[in-house]
């Protein structure tokens, strides 16, 4: 593999984690998030089934993005998606039985995910099978990290375990709000304010001609800096 292409495979990567954050930039599956985030192992559980989905149905619809006719490419892509949620189900089913029935609902549900779909429609029928890949991966990862990261702040605030262990309920009564719906809401909030602040980078304006070709959205504002969205 060249330079180039292991320069583009990790910033396609890197991509899904930071820039463009499925949940906390792009605010998308904001339903899973708030729902099964009421501890830390059931974010974890659902963003694996959700980056196994990414990846197998973005591969896929790489692989036959030049026979799927235009028309019924969103149809063609649902069920694609069905069929690897399908599987997954049915491997927590036959594996992960407590994890499946925590998750309920929410594991059939990811094929109206619009993370997925949004990934297919906008990369994986436009690029090839491995940038696809790397794609869902850096996706699912960050869809992952978010869900894991609002899981243990309402777990530790609201039940005072992390990860089904004793941390803080002997310290003080938890608060038990935050396992409750207005609890994600607040959660949810407070974690993409954070992400969002240590996530935005300043670079210096050195003139229009050296943003030909820049491949950051970006915006003059008045003290002669750009943001990167």
């Amino acid at each position: 593999m060249s330079e180039s292409n292991k320069t583009g495979g990790m910033k396609v990567l890197v991509n899904g984690i930071f820039k463009e954050n499925p949940t906390l930039r792009l605010v998308l599956g904001t339903c899973p998030t708030l729902a099964v985030t009421t501890s830390a192992i059931n974010g974890i559980g659902m963003g694996l089934a959700t980056t196994v989905v990414l990846v197998g149905s973005n591969v896929v619809i790489s692989l036959l993005r030049k026979l799927i006719p235009d028309k019924v490419r969103i149809p063609a892509f649902i069920t694609i998606i069905a069929g690897f949620v399908t599987i997954v189900q049915l491997l927590m089913k036959a594996y992960l039985p407590a994890l499946d029935k925590a998750l309920g609902i929410y594991i059939p549900l990811i094929v109206v995910n619009c993370i997925i779909l949004a990934r297919a429609e906008m990369f994986a029928c436009r690029n090839g099978v491995f940038a696809s890949a790397l794609d869902g991966v850096g996706m699912g990862i960050g869809f992952t990290l978010a869900l894991f990261a609002m899981g243990t702040v309402r777990e530790l605030l609201g039940n005072g375990t992390w990860l089904g262990i004793n941390v803080t309920a002997k310290l003080w009564d938890p608060a038990i709000i935050m396992i409750l719906p207005p609890g994600g809401f607040m959660a949810f909030g407070l974690l993409i304010a954070v992400f969002n602040r240590f996530s935005s980078v300043k670079i210096r304006q050195t003139g229009c001609q050296g943003c030909q070709g820049c491949e950051l959205q970006c915006g003059k504002d008045d003290g002669g800096e750009v943001e990167a969205q």
